[in-house]
């Protein structure tokens, strides 16, 4: 979260995640020493920073998420790019970090993208892919060894991870043949005295073939079968591995760190609250005093109307915020830190704070300048029902974010179904009107919109007198108008109507938890559908026959010749 600091944030994670009979002091400990080994103490108390906040530079975020996985001493260590976006100096401090950690005992596999020199001598061991095919796996110092023997040597002072993207890489083809085709270089096959130009596609093929019955595959077999055999002599016990806080610890943590996030990220609660505010205040003065009087009826109305409808509608303006929680959550999910049901319980525990105070603050200017039904509980019965309104949308936006994680078409998505819920509250056209198909049966009873009006009409008119349209006439009381002019029931209390909300609320809740829970058993099936395709993809390559396949054209009948004599000739650089 970019509103925490470095040290909460892996203090957090810790809390989670370590066992509760540590102390705080151990704790605490465990976290410095992190630290430490991360290199992250100067930074330990900045802010990780976010799109409005200044934070840690990027190498100090990759440590960080290192830091983070640190905390349970794993054994095994999986990491995707580890130094992508740094400059020269944070990915070699990223990767001499790593290194450390692979001489403590533990077992670190990283990929990576065009390492330079200095990172790559750093390296243990290294398996060079292409299109999902082994070109080399053994030790990294016997890698330019391996391309030298199999006739593409790699050239002095050239990188030579360089070397081997440059080899192996095909989008180098595509980017010369259109640099030829601009006439920005020279085709190298008309060059005088050019050597032999060899495509990525043969120069992999070669190699593939080469590294098969290699010395350096003999090599990496016995390895792997002698660390096979070490391995049934020991048992491996887990240290910290794994999640060992109880639920309640777990819930307390989340609780905390999402109340401090909640406070500290100024888009997420306490914009809209200032616009409420505004908003409130506006409505208020418009609605001032609207009394008793024959129009007071259907200005009563339209105020109601606004509060159940578009003062709840606002409430989405806190998606981009909750968008970036749960990119958090799907992250420590997967890595199984805490459960589904906690997250959101502790999310709904974290938000009621700032959910009462805008409620609260909203109702008790809009309802005091436009001076509604007096009385305390009245007053207490509309802060109740806008705070459920608020947290019904919430949920709602919540259901979205599950199906849709981009937060421009979750807005685009929510707003469109809060917009159905507005069409058929009630409001626009009454209750009994609506078109029985669909619109009245069954989405006016499940959208709670209808439910806030009704609950907001009786709150307001019941127990009021309100002048007739012609003078001498006797007074309309709320009961009536709202049975014969809304075509509400009165059969059941507003309390009702405030139950059913509630309930609604809840609804949203559990259907969020189903949500996520299907969508958590749903993607290993999706996963397994993706490899099982692309295996079977590949399997269909030449390589993978048993009969090696070259990639044949008239004019390549020559010796192959190294690279190094071809430097220069189609880098897409001259």
């Amino acid at each position: 979260m970019g509103t925490l600091t470095v040290r909460e944030t892996i203090t957090y994670s810790a809390q989670l995640r370590l066992p509760s009979n540590l102390t705080r002091s151990d704790v605490d400990e465990i976290v410095e020493n992190v630290m430490m080994e991360m290199g992250l103490q100067e930074c330990g108390d900045h802010l990780i920073g976010n799109w409005h906040l200044r934070g840690i530079s990027g190498g100090e975020k990759k440590r960080l998420s290192i830091a983070l996985e640190n905390l349970t001493q794993p054994r095994l260590l999986f990491l995707d790019e580890p130094t992508s976006g740094l400059d020269s100096a944070a990915a070699y401090f990223v990767v001499h970090v790593l290194k450390n950690a692979a001489l403590c005992g533990r077992t670190v596999v990283s990929s990576i993208h065009q390492p330079s020199s200095e990172v790559f001598a750093l390296f243990d061991d290294l398996c060079l892919l292409s299109s999902g095919e082994t070109i080399y796996f053994g030790e990294a110092k016997w890698a330019v060894e391996f391309f030298a023997d199999s006739g593409f040597p790699c050239p002095n002072r050239r990188n030579p991870s360089d070397h081997f993207l440059r080899s192996i890489n095909s989008d180098f083809d595509h980017v010369t043949e259109t640099l030829i085709g601009s006439q920005r270089i020279k085709d190298p096959r008309e060059s005088s005295g050019s050597t032999v130009y060899l495509p990525t596609s043969e120069i992999r093929a070669r190699l593939l073939q080469k590294y098969r019955y290699s010395k350096y595959a003999s090599r990496t077999k016995s390895r792997a079968q002698e660390m096979s055999s070490l391995q049934k002599g020991f048992a491996i016990e887990d240290e910290l591995g794994g999640n060992q806080a109880r639920w309640w610890v777990q819930l307390v943590t989340l609780i905390r760190r999402s109340t401090k996030n909640m406070s500290r990220d100024f888009g997420y609660y306490w914009l809209r609250i200032i616009i409420y505010l505004i908003v409130s205040t506006s409505v208020g003065t418009v609605f001032y005093n609207v009394g008793t009087n024959h129009s007071a009826v259907l200005a009563r109305g339209a105020c109601g109307g606004f509060i159940s409808g578009f003062m709840s509608f606002m409430s989405i303006g806190g998606f981009p915020s909750f968008i970036e929680e749960m990119k958090i959550f799907y992250k420590e999910r997967r890595n199984g830190h805490y459960g589904v049901g906690l997250f959101i319980l502790s999310n709904f525990i974290s938000s009621l704070p700032f959910l009462a105070l805008m409620s609260f603050s909203s109702a008790a200017i809009t309802y005091h300048l436009a001076r509604f039904h007096p009385g305390f509980f009245h007053f207490i019965y509309a802060v109740i029902m806008l705070l459920s309104s608020i947290a019904v949308i919430e949920s709602c936006m919540m259901v979205v974010a599950s199906f849709v994680p981009n937060f421009t078409m979750g807005l685009v998505i929510g707003a469109g179904v809060i917009g159905l819920m507005m069409a058929s509250s009630g409001f626009f056209r009454l209750l009994p009107e609506l078109p029985k198909v669909f619109w009245r049966y069954p989405v006016s009873y499940v959208n709670f919109m209808s439910w806030a009006l009704q609950g907001a009409y009786k709150n307001d008119m019941l127990g009021l007198e309100f002048d007739a349209m012609n003078v001498g006439e006797p007074k309309l009381t709320g009961e009536g108008i709202i049975t014969r002019i809304l075509g509400l029931s009165v059969a059941h209390s507003k309390w009702w109507d405030l139950a059913v909300v509630i309930a609604i609320l809840i609804s949203y809740r559990l259907l969020f938890f189903i949500v996520l829970k299907f969508r958590e058993g749903a993607l290993p099936y999706v996963h397994h559908l993706h490899t099982k395709t692309t295996l079977h993809r590949i399997s269909k390559r030449a390589s993978f026959r048993k009969t090696p396949s070259f990639a044949t054209s008239k004019r390549h009948h020559h010796v192959i010749n190294s690279l190094s004599s071809q430097e220069g000739l189609n880098s897409p650089i001259n």
